[in-house]
């Protein structure tokens, strides 16, 4: 996990809080990368009666620091524990899974596909994923997840793309991309942060690799967990007189 609210170059005048939509896709790279990157927007818009929706690109195979962790049990942990924040942030635990290899995700006409089909499938009016142009950035599957997001959109709008998905076309509205170096747009998540902190919470096997928690039974470091995220919404929001947000470049000429 890279940090998806770090502060970067803020716009002079940045937009605040877009009206709620009907329905929402957010696209993440890992388990776990959706809670971090626009959790607390997912849950606010959930609150207010959209329908949220999970696509996770990978299986999460290799998000441990255990060398003899069996990778079918991290896998099975790891989509259950997605399903189940997905359903504390206010979704029906719709989650759709790409299956593809942790660390190892292409960008390949497949994956495109397996994007467009959901997009279509779903007919979101905004969706949400990494921003796969962030400067100096490591992971391969956030780069490649972003990319997917982007042209996954692009596929689903156009009607010759991928005929053979038997599906209308749907152009969303905006494309929200959180972990960007220049954004443009705050989505205020005071009244939710608890519900985020939960739902990040429930990936109890990040705990140690992901959230720096050694010991889960020791409220002290689960604290300092909350502590950090929510030092991290308040110090974005403080810039614009705001008590708590995420942050992302919008796109809206889709």
């Amino acid at each position: 996990m890279s940090d998806p609210n770090s502060h970067g170059d803020f716009a002079a005048a940045p937009s605040v809080d877009i009206d709620v939509p009907d329905c929402a896709l957010a696209i993440g790279a890992h388990p776990d990368d959706i809670e971090f990157g626009c959790g607390g927007t997912l849950a606010k818009w959930a609150l207010a009666g959209c329908r949220i929706h999970h696509f996770v690109c990978t299986d999460g195979s290799k998000g441990t620091w255990d060398p003899l962790r069996r990778r079918e049990d991290l896998v099975a942990e790891r989509r259950a524990e997605q399903i189940q924040a997905s359903k504390i942030l206010g979704g029906e635990g719709r989650v759709t899974f790409g299956g593809w290899v942790d660390g190892e995700l292409q960008c390949s006409l497949v994956e495109r596909s397996a994007v467009a089909r959901e997009i279509r499938t779903v007919k979101p009016q905004v969706v949400l994923a990494h921003d796969p142009w962030k400067r100096y950035r490591l992971h391969p599957d956030h780069r490649n997840a972003g990319f997917l997001a982007t042209d996954g959109i692009v596929a689903a709008r156009d009607p010759l793309f991928f005929p053979e998905h038997g599906l209308s076309p749907h152009r969303p509205t905006r494309l929200l991309l959180w972990e960007a170096d220049a954004p443009d747009h705050l989505e205020t998540i005071s009244e939710v942060e608890g519900v985020k902190l939960q739902a990040l919470l429930a990936h109890r096997s990040q705990f140690r690799s992901t959230m720096g928690i050694d010991d889960a039974e020791e409220e002290d470091t689960v604290a300092q967990f909350a502590g950090r995220m929510r030092q991290r919404h308040a110090e974005i929001g403080a810039r614009f007189g705001l008590a708590a947000a995420e942050t992302f470049k919008v796109i809206d000429r889709l």
